[in-house]
């Protein structure tokens, strides 16, 4: 799996662009906008976008999910549907921030503890981590060793939890119990900020 970073958004949003080099095959993953800049990167790789991957509902994360959805034909997958009302609120998200308007969309798949999600041949366990969000997942490929864990764990700090229906107990659950157990040597695409590993974080996060 190859992968690239691009970050969208006023928020800095860690949009992932994933692909396997046997087949060409990618995925986005948290297209939350900035819709061009993503585009470009697939263009530019000369990449065939099979399908949108989504860690959790929030704006700055889905923000271009559905006119990404409809300009490429492809399939949303994710997240839990524990996140369907930050979907639905899509639309008060966008004025609230001062985003552009953002539609709700209705994802092919929605992803639960122990799915796995195919692109070309790249494998991608998936791993519930409520906490951020109720319905919140995380992507992982065993094989290369990455996660992509969206707003759950960040370099020197972890997700915030003062959200609707966002839980502390529950974050650090997730984070203890399904990713830290993967191993030290994983590295994680955050959704937000700096790449780091689960070592590191289980060594210097004081968060945790």
């Amino acid at each position: 799996m190859k992968y690239k970073i691009i970050p969208v958004t006023p928020f800095e949003q860690n949009c992932s662009l994933i692909w396997c080099e046997e087949t060409q095959q990618a995925a986005v993953i948290d297209p939350g906008g900035d819709l061009p800049i993503i585009e470009a990167a697939i263009s530019e790789l000369n990449l065939e976008l099979v399908s949108i991957l989504v860690t959790h509902a929030h704006l700055d994360h889905v923000g271009a999910v559905a006119e990404m959805a409809e300009n490429r034909g492809v399939d949303v997958i994710g997240p839990h549907i524990e996140d369907q009302f930050w979907i639905d609120a899509l639309g008060k998200q966008a004025a609230m921030f001062n985003f552009p308007p953002s539609q709700p969309f209705v994802p092919k798949r929605w992803l639960q503890q122990g799915d796995q999600v195919l692109v070309g041949n790249v494998v991608l366990d998936v791993l519930h981590c409520p906490g951020h969000t109720p319905g919140h997942v995380i992507f992982y490929s065993a094989k290369d060793q990455r996660a992509f864990v969206g707003d759950v764990l960040f370099a020197g700090s972890i997700g915030r939890t003062d959200f609707p229906r966002g839980n502390h107990a529950d974050l650090l659950k997730s984070i203890n119990e399904k990713l830290l157990p993967l191993g030290d040597d994983i590295e994680f695409v955050p959704g937000h900020g700096p790449m780091s590993t689960f070592g590191a974080e289980r060594l210097n996060n004081t968060h945790l």
